[in-house]
């Protein structure tokens, strides 16, 4: 009897354990994270190809049922990640985290779904709301390989930066190539925003809203984002100095 009932002890015991269930919950939420990261690298491609083309996207019904189907996996894996933290840290999670669920949701289909009046320019700039989360989940996997939270941080701005500047030479060659002289092709325009996110100014001067926008998004950007390559420069040769110093 003894040993029968050390047996289902043992067996309760492994089935409820701890260690056992956070493997599997890191394990889940690792998959999850390169998920959502190879769907934003996917909407990058589609975004892309359609701004260069000159696709009107809202009217793409591939494009369109693709970034719904991708934006409702960003909303289950808000929930599914809510759902497998633990219990005391589940509160924590809503007040950190919320912002992911936000731009997680499919404006585009809803404002197509119910002839929302937009602003064309506003509803221009919608649709690369879902890429945020991409970038957010880029900095996430980063944080999940490495417990240096200043390098993490720094990885997060320089993908920010990167694709920001990326897309904001796309829209700005789509915007300002049939009414601006000196914009002839996609290249004035990736120079152009290279030159504006580092504030030193091109001497190409944009005459549309979303160009002049462009411009003052890519600036800020730039001087905000700048001084992080100081503040880890400044990490790396503080740990540098103590490990010599502890050797």
């Amino acid at each position: 009897m003894n040993s029968l009932l050390s047996k289902v002890a043992a067996g309760v015991k492994r089935y409820f354990n701890p260690q056992r269930d956070d493997e599997i919950r890191r394990r889940v939420l690792g998959a999850l994270r390169w998920l959502i990261l190879g769907l934003s690298v996917a909407l990058i491609v589609f975004i892309s190809i359609d701004i260069y083309n000159k696709v009107d996207f809202i009217h793409d019904r591939f494009y369109m049922k693709f970034q719904y189907i991708v934006c409702l996996i960003f909303i289950a894996d808000f929930f599914i990640e809510l759902w497998l933290s633990p219990r005391g840290t589940r509160g924590r999670y809503l007040r950190r985290r919320w912002f992911y669920l936000v731009i997680s949701i499919p404006y585009l289909t809803i404002i197509h779904r119910y002839n929302l009046h937009v602003n064309p320019d506003v509803l221009y700039l919608i649709r690369f709301v879902p890429l945020a989360r991409g970038a957010l989940a880029l900095a996430i996997i980063y944080d999940y390989l490495t417990h240096n939270q200043i390098k993490s941080i720094l990885v997060l701005y320089i993908t920010i930066l990167v694709i920001a500047v990326f897309f904001a030479s796309l829209i700005f060659f789509e915007r300002e190539q049939p009414v601006n002289a000196p914009v002839t092709s996609y290249w004035e325009a990736l120079w152009w925003a290279s030159l504006q996110v580092t504030t030193l100014g091109c001497d190409i001067y944009p005459v549309t809203v979303v160009g002049k926008l462009l411009a003052v998004i890519l600036a800020v950007m730039g001087m905000i984002m700048f001084p992080l390559f100081t503040v880890y420069l400044t990490d790396m040769i503080m740990r540098r100095h103590r490990n010599s110093q502890s050797n």
